[in-house]
C-alpha cells in the first residue's frame, strides 16, 4: 500500500506543477491573444496561433526546469522534437475550436473569442498532458535510476566512520 501511495503523490505533484506552468501559460497565451488581437488587424484564428506559439515556448521551459527536471535529460533533441509534434496538436486542438466557434457559428465577438480561446486551451491541455508525460518527459526507469545514484555515490570521497561515543570515553 505504501509503494501505491506514493506514486499516487508523485502524480499528485506532477498534475499541481503541470497545472501551475500550465496556468502561467494560460495567462500568456491570453495575454498575448488580446493584445495581438487588439494591437493589429490579425484575424482571431491568426492572433490565437501566434499566442499559441508563445506560451508553447513558455511552457517548454517551466516544463523542463521545474515540472519534469527530475525527467530523463540524456535525449534532449528528441525530447524538443517530440515537445513541438505534440504542442503543434494540441495547438490545432486549441484552435480549431475557436477556428468552429468563429467561422462555423459566427461567434466572434472579443467575450466569445476569449471563451473559446479558453475551451480550446482546456480541451488541447487534456492532450497535452497525456502526450507529455507519456511521450516527452518519460520517467527514467528505476534500474536506470538506481544506477545512476550508485555512480554518484561510487564517485563521493570516502569519509570516516564517525566515532560513536561509547569509543570516545577514555577509562
Amino acid at each position: 500500500m505504501e509503494l501505491r501511495s506514493s506514486g499516487l503523490q508523485r502524480l499528485v505533484r506532477e498534475v499541481a506543477k503541470f497545472g501551475a506552468v500550465g496556468g502561467a501559460g494560460v495567462l500568456v497565451n491570453l495575454g498575448v491573444f488580446n493584445l495581438v488581437r487588439h494591437a493589429s488587424d490579425l484575424p482571431v484564428v491568426r492572433a490565437s496561433i501566434i499566442a499559441t506559439v508563445v506560451a508553447i515556448a513558455f511552457n517548454y521551459v517551466g516544463f523542463r526546469h521545474w515540472t519534469y527536471r527530475d525527467r530523463d535529460k540524456s535525449g534532449r533533441t528528441r525530447e524538443l522534437t517530440l515537445f513541438l509534434l505534440f504542442s503543434a496538436i494540441g495547438l490545432v486542438i486549441e484552435n480549431g475550436v475557436l477556428y468552429l466557434a468563429t467561422y462555423g457559428f459566427g461567434w466572434d465577438g472579443p467575450l466569445q473569442s476569449n471563451v473559446f480561446k479558453f475551451v480550446g486551451i482546456g480541451v488541447a491541455t487534456l492532450f497535452r498532458f497525456w502526450s507529455y508525460r507519456s511521450w516527452v518527459f518519460r520517467a527514467m526507469p528505476a534500474r536506470e535510476a538506481v544506477a545512476g545514484a550508485e555512480s554518484i555515490l561510487a564517485r563521493q570521497p570516502k569519509q570516516p566512520a564517525p566515532v560513536s561515543e561509547s569509543r570516545q570515553r577514555v577509562p
